[in-house]
């Protein structure tokens, strides 16, 4: 073994978390190490996290080749553009993805580079005393000694143990991402984040697409107006998704030169079976904190496998600091960017702080479904006393005219206060107008407030201004 080397921070992991804490670290003076274990599809490193090489960069840009193809054949024809015979060439969707990831990856090796950021390539595992020990790809180990150690180790995909992931026939969100061709029939376990969208990819390029979702409400996290809404414009886009559907088998069977997976499940109806040629399982994620915790470091985890921090991301132990998707909170990649740029902060003897309660939440299908801050059905368990606001884009003049008139936009501001509690949208572009609502949270206006602000005509964030000035049942373009 090499000679240890000090550092003053060593970063577990290069994802959202930890490539934004070595990096905020580094222009702080501190002296930083940065290691990660993941490979690209050439073999050779690829910084980023699950979020840059196989998550949310290589997703959307999957949504959009697929979105693109899905407008020529449902959305062109009303604007006066016909073609003949689209098709989709599979392989060149996938390699325009893969190399939107390269670019990503390598852009962080990049900043790496620029901000003195020294990058170790290969598995990290903490020991007492603040030593980390990595174990590199050509099986070499080096010790690194921090002052301080931050762990953003990130999470997997959760494996059912009766459909364990082949990647090819029964996949994970990466083995989704690089079909060879589109699916005849796709199976999704999940009605999350994951399964909704990776499930709406194929369904646009022509996949049959069922999606069996084990609890009997969908999107129970979302606001129930938006959630019915959503649900209503993808059983229209040929989703089909089925609630209530608990899986309890999964057997993958040859068929000619082929395979196929046989699914049983149970429903209101009993049990149930269908045929499908590839399944996604997208039944959530867990920390990756296997193997990352040698005995004896005084790190907890707790029972769902997290490390287990203070508000502060810190562990207990001294110098010893995680953040990211393996600690409690969502596991967002932006939740990730400002956890790890607070806690390079608080080392370096600055104030940080994260403030989980205004973390927005989107899911990119179509239409788009964003929010921040608590739902109505949130609020009625608290007994907090609310009024609403709510707003339609069929009737905002900019997504008429776009063609993409579904959903709405809903403001929940607090009955005598009227400082703004919760913003939820479902609609065309609503993952960037949610944070007129982070905005207002953080700075702790009022719906009076949103509803005074000048929005510009036409766009689609008047259906914000409307909604807000609905609140007080002024709003100028719907009856009160």
């Amino acid at each position: 073994m090499s000679e240890q080397q000090n550092f003053d921070v060593v970063v577990i992991g290069a994802g959202p978390a930890g490539y934004h804490a070595a990096i905020r670290a580094a222009q702080l003076g501190l002296k930083t190490a940065c290691i990660d274990a993941a490979l690209g599809k050439d073999g050779k490193p690829a910084l980023g996290g699950t979020c840059l090489r196989v998550g949310c960069i290589p997703s959307k840009a999957l949504l959009d080749s697929s979105r693109q193809f899905w407008n020529m054949g449902h959305l062109f024809g009303d604007h006066g553009i016909s073609f003949k015979d689209a098709k989709m060439d599979v392989g060149q969707m996938v390699g325009r993805k893969d190399k939107i990831v390269k670019q990503f990856t390598g852009g962080i090796a990049m900043l790496f580079k620029a901000n003195k950021v020294s990058p170790f390539y290969g598995f990290g595992t903490l020991h007492k005393g603040n030593v980390v020990k990595v174990k590199q790809h050509d099986g070499s180990e080096v010790e690194l000694k921090g002052t301080n150690v931050v762990i953003a180790a990130g999470s997997d995909s959760i494996e059912l143990p009766f459909a364990k992931f082949d990647g090819d026939t029964v996949v994970d969100n990466v083995g989704a991402l690089d079909f060879t061709e589109v699916p005849k029939r796709l199976g999704v376990i999940g009605a999350g984040v994951i399964g909704l969208e990776l499930g709406s990819v194929w369904k646009r390029l022509g996949a049959e697409v069922t999606i069996l979702e084990a609890m009997p409400e969908f999107l129970a996290t979302a606001d129930a107006e938006v959630a019915k809404t959503a649900a209503k414009e993808f059983k229209k886009q040929g989703l089909d998704i089925k609630l209530g559907a608990k899986v309890s088998k999964a057997e993958v069977k040859s068929k000619g030169k082929s395979k196929e997976v046989h699914l049983t499940y149970s429903d209101k109806d009993g049990e149930q079976s269908m045929v499908v040629d590839k399944l996604l399982v997208a039944v959530g994620r867990k920390a990756a904190s296997k193997g990352l915790l040698a005995d004896g470091t005084g790190v907890k985890l707790d029972d769902r496998g997290r490390i287990e921090v203070d508000e502060h991301c810190h562990t207990g132990v001294d110098g010893v600091w995680a953040v990211g998707d393996c600690v409690r909170g969502p596991m967002l990649a932006h939740k990730g960017f400002e956890e790890g740029i607070a806690v390079a902060e608080l080392i370096a003897g600055l104030p940080g702080h994260v403030n989980l309660d205004t973390v927005p939440w989107v899911i990119y299908t179509e239409p788009e479904i964003a929010w921040v801050g608590q739902t109505e059905q949130q609020l009625k368990e608290e007994g907090t006393p609310y009024k609403t606001g709510s707003f339609p884009f069929a009737a905002i003049g900019r997504a008429v005219a776009m063609g993409e008139p579904a959903g709405f936009v809903k403001v929940i501001a607090h009955a005598e206060t009227d400082r703004v509690l919760g913003l939820h949208l479902v609609g065309v572009g609503v993952s960037e107008l949610v944070h007129e609502g982070v905005l207002t949270m953080e700075f702790k206006g009022s719906a009076d407030d949103l509803a005074r602000i000048c929005h510009a005509h036409p766009t689609l964030s008047e259906a914000i201004h409307d909604a807000a000035m609905a609140v007080d049942k002024r709003a100028i373009h719907k009856a009160n």
